[in-house]
């Protein structure tokens, strides 16, 4: 859809610098050119009035586990390993136990109410292999929605026995994830914990003889819990960030939520971008990520909401989440702007897409906000506004790769 958006207030750039009266103007799903006032030059380009309407980027769920929809809330009380461990976790039975369509189903219910919430990109870790980049391949088909999928073999060590033997990948582990990576975005590695140094030194191998070819993506969380934090120094003697920055070196650490500032200062040192997931970080009672010494040592910084079984994928809820506890907990507020950077430009920034920010260039990828919404009306600071009072139900349309989103894709079931 080529065409030019008048008479709207939006973000513009990477900065997020708010325009009250401007235009946008899409050609071929991109964004050719972005300005204040009235759009002058001629053109044959559909016309849409943007009067009362704000345009932001649309947001980017730079973490997600969608395969767990069908669990939600499921064992609530329970401790932090025994609910989501890969291997002896509550939510690894309940995938297996579930059947694949059920499973699928709900994993398109929450791609649906993502769309909703504004969502216009996830970046899904794909547990389960093949099955499961085949599960959110099916989930996603005929949705707008853009998915990053890094993918995992179904394999795990253990430090607390397989360190000191330093076993490799098995060899028919290797082969599985070429075929991955053959069908996938990436990988998405469950933690330094499950695994060894040379299954870690092998990973990024693979990835960077990948690459040569084409880009992948290599995330893994890390410090999730005080307790995993334990497990590593104690085992290994070198604490999780310091064995995934000396083997791994991905593009993104998720989590980071009980690093260190040593551990934090090197995540930057090295340019690996972080990934926070405060609300299902709270949730499991694993503590608050320290964001604003991650903004003040020079971290990239972007949100997840992380699993579906135990937070619900609202980027909106994060927005206010972390506006709130930065100013409670950490001493000094993040201004909001820095705020909706996480959800938006530096998403788009860690995974490498053109997506996040509305300039010429990037994909048409945008939410569109009634200014005159009883939540947020009268609108006096913007960015405050979208970051601490906005909700789904401020949204008039949201459009990915210059299409309005239809309804009709909202039930889509």
């Amino acid at each position: 859809m080529d065409l030019i958006l008048e008479n709207i207030s939006l973000f513009a750039g990477e900065n997020l610098d708010y325009i009250d009266n401007g235009y946008i103007v899409i050609k071929n799903g991109i964004i050719e050119e972005v300005g204040t006032g009235k759009y002058k030059s001629k053109s044959n380009k559909s016309t849409f009035e943007g009067r009362g309407i704000l345009a932001i980027p649309g947001f980017i769920n730079a973490h997600t586990h969608i395969g767990d929809s069908i669990g939600k809330d499921i064992g609530v009380d329970s401790a932090f390993e025994s609910r989501i461990h890969p291997v002896h976790g509550i939510k690894n039975k309940i995938l297996k136990r579930s059947e694949r369509r059920h499973l699928v189903n709900f994993m398109r219910s929450s791609i649906i109410s993502m769309m909703k919430k504004g969502i216009v990109v996830i970046a899904d870790f794909r547990e389960g292999g093949m099955y499961g980049i085949e599960q959110i391949t099916e989930a996603t088909s005929g949705l707008s929605i853009k998915s990053i999928i890094l993918g995992r073999p179904e394999h795990y060590f253990d430090i607390s026995s397989d360190f000191d033997k330093n076993p490799k990948i098995p060899q028919h582990v290797v082969e599985s994830i070429h075929n991955i990576l053959d069908n996938s975005d990436g990988l998405g590695i469950s933690g330094a914990n499950e695994n060894t140094d040379n299954s870690l030194n092998e990973y990024r191998e693979i990835i960077q003889e990948r690459s040569l070819k084409k880009k992948y993506l290599l995330g893994i969380h890390s410090s999730e819990s005080v307790e995993t934090e334990k497990k590593s120094i104690n085992v290994t003697g070198k604490s999780e960030v310091q064995r995934i920055t000396a083997r791994l070196l991905p593009n993104f650490i998720v989590h980071l939520t009980n690093a260190s500032d040593d551990d934090i200062k090197l995540v930057s040192k090295k340019k690996i971008g972080v990934v926070i997931c405060p609300r299902a970080n709270a949730t499991l009672g694993v503590g608050t990520p320290k964001i604003s010494k991650m903004l003040k040592f020079g971290c990239l910084v972007a949100i997840g909401t992380d699993n579906v079984m135990i937070n619900s994928p609202d980027i909106f809820r994060e927005l206010d989440y972390i506006w709130k506890i930065t100013r409670t907990l950490e001493g000094g507020s993040i201004p909001a702007r820095e705020i909706l950077k996480m959800a938006t430009v530096n998403g788009g920034k860690i995974l490498g897409i053109n997506s996040g920010s509305l300039m010429a260039g990037m994909s048409a990828d945008m939410i569109f906000i009634d200014k005159t919404n009883l939540d947020i009306s009268p609108m006096h600071d913007p960015h405050v506004s979208i970051v601490h009072r906005a909700s789904a139900n401020s949204i008039l349309n949201v459009m990915i790769k210059g299409k309005f989103v239809d309804e009709d894709e909202f039930s889509c079931m």
